[in-house]
């Protein structure tokens, strides 16, 4: 038995917090094969979900038979989450691990890795704060080998995907969270997804001074494309510019 299915065989009726990336999805892969008990797959829905990640996720659920309970993050009737300061992601996981046990009574999980310690990460004190764990740090396991053991499951379609944060991510500390900014970030996205290689970090990030775009070295389609769009709702294109983690995070702004 391995590290991991060690962790989880101690784990029954256990909750996993499912956002629809490479690793909460390969957590609950790792948790149906081992069999647990009461097993549950957690996915929150919320405006800062991605309409692909619910479609994945529902997809794998459907395809393994996992058992999958589908809730409102809630985090959109917080007004400190929505003010978005530089802890936002603390009243986001806070809003939804509370979600998370109102439908379970058992022990949560999520798919942080031991990457995930080496950034600033407030969502990881509301995690501690409602007794979440983390197999896969717990495990020693890193972000290369949480992809590996996708690899392993013979899941192409996760394995390789890119980090994924929720579309509030591209929204600058400081800047209200709305509804209407994160449909525009996922539409410009979405558009602008075909015309960049597999597996490429792409953000459309809404900014202070206006709309900035990162994807490697755009042609004249995505600039079209992005023109387009920021015309059509009457934002300011600022232009495109290389992919930078985290660019929408600025110490300093409450």
């Amino acid at each position: 038995m391995t590290e991991l299915e060690s962790i989880l065989a101690d784990l029954p009726n256990l909750a996993i917090a499912v956002s629809g990336g490479v690793d909460s999805m390969t957590l609950a892969h790792a948790a149906h094969r081992a069999g647990l008990p009461g097993l549950q797959v957690v996915h929150a829905l919320s405006p800062a979900v991605p309409a692909e990640a619910t479609v994945r996720v529902r997809d794998h659920a459907t395809r393994f038979g996992w058992r999958l309970t589908e809730v409102d993050a809630g985090e959109f009737a917080d007004p400190e989450y929505r003010a978005n300061p530089v802890n936002r992601c603390y009243f986001c996981k806070t809003n939804l691990y509370a979600r998370i046990a109102h439908v379970t009574a058992g022990p949560i999980a999520s798919g942080a890795n031991l990457d995930d310690l080496g950034d600033y990460r407030p969502g990881l004190i509301a995690a501690a704060e409602h007794r979440v764990r983390h197999p896969f740090v717990e495990a020693g396991m890193d972000k290369a080998a949480v992809r590996a053991l996708a690899r392993d499951f013979d899941l192409a379609d996760i394995s390789e995907l890119p980090a994924q944060p929720c579309l509030s991510s591209r929204v600058e500390t400081g800047i209200a969270i709305s509804a209407r900014d994160l449909a525009f970030v996922a539409r410009m996205e979405r558009a602008l997804a075909p015309h960049v290689p597999q597996g490429t970090d792409l953000r459309c990030r809404v900014t202070h001074g206006g709309i900035v775009v990162e994807a490697p070295e755009p042609d004249d389609a995505m600039r079209h494309i992005a023109d387009e769009l920021c015309a059509g709702e009457r934002r300011r294109f600022l232009g495109f510019r290389p992919y930078r983690r985290g660019a929408a995070f600025l110490h300093g702004r409450a």
